[in-house]
């Protein structure tokens, strides 16, 4: 028997796919959302062969359309009869430091992180309240923590208004009506974004298991969880407490 609906944007590769595998072996059913519906099926092709009795339903979801979202939201809902839980994972990593040339990098960025993370979160939110239920988890980053510097200072920006979205809704305690919120922070996590990166960047851990941390965290329906807990939970504290200068030679 389905433990309940997961549905999940960006989950044609990177964290939202391997979240797809991670959820299906916990024995949820799938709703899958990217723009590459190729990757997709192949997707869950390879789940319904490992997983039989899971149910894997693709859709072709731009997020920066926001009409598209709210549709699409709605469509799954529709078929599949309630949706548990969302996670809003689709992002973008471009980005170049302030002033140099580069603002269509960071609005790409901004609009696709934030402005189409806060449709999501309005068509989740939607189809929560109408069933009086759900599960509502936003991926930001640690990169939220303190403002960043250089190609990523947009970036940070984005996961920082993320996360600030769903702390409102935390503060305007959805809970009673039967919504949980999670924050989501991944430390630095090998991906498709950053494979580029992965090799020099200190902390790093490989996909499966850093996203088995967020997989834990989530089932455990935590308000806020930066993961994996070493070294991210004492980073993350030195990140919001210790004066700039310090910080610089930190990240």
């Amino acid at each position: 028997m389905s433990k309940g609906t997961v549905l999940i944007t960006g989950a044609s590769s990177g964290l939202g796919e391997e979240m797809a595998r991670q959820f299906a072996a916990l024995g949820y059913d799938l709703a899958l959302c990217a723009r590459r519906t190729d990757r997709l099926e192949a997707l869950g092709a390879e789940i319904g062969a490992v997983h039989p009795g899971t149910t894997v339903t693709v859709k072709a979801l731009d997020v920066n359309d926001d009409d598209a979202v709210f549709a699409v939201f709605k469509e799954l809902a529709a078929e599949l009869g309630t949706i548990d839980r969302v996670i809003v994972n689709a992002g973008l990593g471009k980005g170049a430091p302030l002033g140099t040339g580069r603002y269509d990098a960071n609005k790409a960025t901004a609009m696709t992180n934030f402005v189409a993370a806060l449709a999501q979160t309005e068509a989740a939110m939607e189809i929560f309240r109408s069933q009086g239920s759900g599960h509502l988890v936003m991926i930001s980053s640690v990169s939220a923590m303190r403002g960043m510097r250089k190609t990523i200072t947009t970036y940070a920006a984005t996961k920082a208004g993320v996360a600030a979205l769903a702390e409102g809704l935390l503060n305007e305690n959805v809970k009673a009506l039967g919504i949980d919120v999670s924050i989501i922070y991944p430390g630095y996590i090998r991906s498709e974004m950053n494979e580029k990166v992965a090799q020099r960047t200190k902390f790093m851990v490989d996909t499966e298991t850093g996203v088995k941390a967020m997989v834990a965290a989530i089932e455990k329906r935590k308000e806020k969880a930066l993961v994996p807990a070493w070294p991210w939970v004492p980073l993350g504290f030195a990140l919001r407490n210790l004066p700039m200068p310090v910080v610089r030679r930190l990240m």
